[in-house]
């Protein structure tokens, strides 16, 4: 079974029932399917509300820190984020929680098809905000005690031979051709010891679907914390090497402050799997315009 297969899918129809049945005041408006991922079915209610419907057994833990933290962090970030105002309980017609939040504008950097060069508006507006929720200062204002990099994305002695299972299918499949470049990097990271450095608020899995941007390619709101943890910078980081390079990562990274070089092969190692985890899910839905801009991740992250 691949990781993206749901457990419980809901469909519009079961969504709408669902939703109708605990929060009167949306019965009968429009349900239309938005957007689905790995964990969650994402549906639009009433053309502003977003509600988020788990798939798989593991993302409930997620879901519940969703609930409890977002309102607290999103007055504190200068980029929109989710806040779930509606909070639906488990039934006998859907055996788990989900939630509704008003629906953030823009497009998921993966659709926008920017190009490099046009980045620079959205890598800045990321950097600041990525400043702000690492802010050491932030991690007792989520009121409750986030799980230290539950899935070790900042030790690339774990995420390295990961990585190269995934682009070893890839490259048995025709989708990727083996780049010296990153195995070189993926073995530089190997060396690494563990993190030893304080851990901060992390959105846990920032990667290219994850960064909203506008129409005029600025940072618009960031979305799916699902992964909401506390961990060494360099697991949102990631972001600054997957998703852009040059003058727009020198944007981010100027607003954002000093990286040092070991928290930045950190940060590429995350980069390589996330993309390459997202190559092998476009790849297998079809999904062609993140499939391109996945395989354009895996180049910029091992880029100057």
């Amino acid at each position: 079974m691949n990781g993206w297969e749901p457990e419980h899918l809901v469909t519009a129809d079961a969504a709408a029932d669902l939703i109708g049945d605990q929060f009167p005041r949306l019965r009968g408006a429009s349900v239309e399917a938005f957007a689905t991922g790995w964990d969650n079915t994402v549906f639009l209610v009433a053309e502003q509300w977003i509600f988020r419907f788990p798939r798989r057994a593991v993302a409930l833990p997620g879901l519940r820190r969703e609930i409890d933290v977002l309102p607290r962090l999103a007055p504190r970030l200068p980029l929109p984020v989710p806040v779930p105002e509606f909070a639906g309980r488990p039934s006998p017609a859907f055996p788990w929680p989900f939630w509704g939040a008003r629906h953030l504008p823009g497009r998921e950097l993966a659709d926008a098809g920017l190009a490099d060069g046009a980045r620079a508006g959205a890598a800045a507006g990321l950097g600041a905000f990525l400043r702000a929720l690492h802010d050491p200062r932030l991690v007792p204002v989520t009121g409750v005690a986030l799980p230290r990099d539950p899935q070790s994305r900042a030790e690339p002695s774990v995420r390295s031979p990961f990585a190269r299972e995934r682009l070893a299918r890839l490259t048995r499949d025709g989708v990727w051709t083996l780049d010296p470049a990153v195995e070189r990097l993926l073995a530089d990271g190997e060396r690494l010891g563990p993190c030893t450095g304080a851990a901060v608020v992390s959105h846990g899995d920032l990667h290219i679907r994850h960064l909203l941007v506008d129409a005029d390619a600025r940072a618009s709101g960031v979305i799916d914390w699902g992964d909401l943890c506390v961990a060494d910078p360099a697991v949102d980081l990631s972001l600054a090497y997957a998703g852009f390079a040059g003058p727009a990562r020198t944007a981010l990274l100027s607003a954002y402050g000093p990286v040092g070089e070991e928290r930045e092969v950190r940060a590429r190692v995350l980069a390589v799997f996330l993309c390459a985890a997202l190559a092998e899910y476009a790849a297998a839905t079809g999904r062609e315009t993140l499939l391109t801009e996945a395989l354009a991740g895996l180049g910029r992250a091992v880029a100057g």
